[in-house]
């Protein structure tokens, strides 16, 4: 199994300029392989191959294999829009990068060595703080500056698969919603921080700035990284708020049930900022990952109808958005709506409920 270390960089006022021009000249490479690439489909009718796009990265000023995996990249690009167009889904073509568009260098086999610093070719030993130890053999290093100007090393490793230690926690189902965060089936309720809304005033205030500033001013890039800063903070905040949640949930439960919900989807239809603050994709991929070595299960169910149905009879019945407890007409059972779905997802996902059968995915 393959595992990812991200560690902070201090690189030198020297390294961090060698580091931009690198960046650089790996956004000048993919947008000429790029450019040759359509100007040759027009003159053939053909792409070109993936040795000849290769070969175009000879003395490109990149360490080798990392010039060879933008060539690589560009033609896997390339063969995969063919592939999803043909399947008729919806896709655009590769894109010309900006500067700000690219924001890391991919060394994939050699070209580096980690002790007590980070030595990279060609840019010397940089500063790390390793935070953790790695275990398992390294595969491949990136090297990746994020909008606030920070930089991190990104380590893929591979390791053993860890044995699963034993679990004898209970079985619990989780409704995810925005008023509250999660609801488990016994009762307990995730509240649900809002990241977004705290420091919402704050982000508004400086965008406004922004938008007064003239292009291309050296204020107007202070106040982007500002801005860039402030959404880190945001981004790292939920982070740590769900891998908090999500390690107690597999530490405490043997089988864990959510429902399959297309997030992105969702938020492109209706309550889009709430629904990407939340986290919910984030939330279920870690549960999912980490379930395996906490001896946890997860199961993905079908999500349709869970708040209409009655988790003691099945009967069904609307339930409008703005109505928070759901009285069954059938058999008279009231309850919270989003603690009678995360009994529905319960049973969905298990078998010996309710004539309820396990469906959905196991991870």
């Amino acid at each position: 199994m393959d595992r990812n270390y991200k560690f902070r960089l201090y690189p030198s006022k020297a390294q961090e300029k060698d580091m931009n021009t690198h960046r650089w000249i790996a956004k000048n490479l993919w947008n000429t392989l790029l450019a040759h690439c359509k100007d040759t489909y027009e003159k053939t009718g053909r792409f070109p191959t993936k040795s000849q796009l290769q070969s175009m990265t000879k003395d490109s000023g990149l360490y080798s294999q990392s010039s060879q995996n933008i060539s690589h990249k560009i033609h896997n690009a390339m063969l995969r829009y063919f592939k999803l167009r043909k399947k008729g889904g919806r896709v655009g073509f590769p894109r010309f990068k900006s500067i700000d568009r690219l924001k890391s260098v991919y060394y994939p086999q050699s070209g580096f060595k980690l002790d007590n610093k980070l030595k990279v070719s060609p840019f010397g030993e940089i500063s790390i703080v390793k935070h953790r130890e790695i275990n398992g053999k390294i595969k491949t290093l990136t090297l990746k500056r994020e909008a606030s100007g920070k930089w991190f090393a990104v380590f893929c490793v591979e390791q053993e698969a860890e044995i699963p230690r034993e679990n004898n926690g209970e079985k619990v189902g989780i409704d995810l919603g925005l008023k509250t965060f999660g609801t488990l089936s016994n009762g307990d309720k995730i509240k649900n921080p809002r990241h977004l809304k705290q420091y919402e005033d704050r982000l508004a205030s400086y965008q406004k700035r922004l938008a007064k500033m003239k292009k291309g001013s050296k204020n107007r890039w202070k106040q982007k990284k500002k801005i860039a800063v402030l959404h880190e903070k945001i981004t790292n905040t939920r982070a740590d708020f769900l891998h908090k949640i999500s390690n107690k949930l597999v530490n405490d439960y043997s089988l864990i049930a959510l429902e399959k919900l297309a997030s992105q989807e969702m938020s492109e239809h209706n309550y889009g900022k709430y629904i990407n603050d939340a986290g919910w994709g984030m939330f279920a991929n870690m549960v999912s990952y980490k379930a395996e070595s906490a001896g946890c299960k997860v199961v993905f169910v079908n999500p349709r109808d869970t708040t209409k149905t009655c988790h003691i009879c099945g009967n069904k019945r609307d339930m409008p958005l703005n109505e928070r407890i759901y009285e069954c007409e059938n058999c008279g059972m009231i309850e919270d709506r989003d603690l009678n779905a995360s009994k529905n997802i319960l049973i969905r996902a298990t078998e010996g409920h309710s004539g309820g059968k396990a469906c959905g995915e196991l991870q």
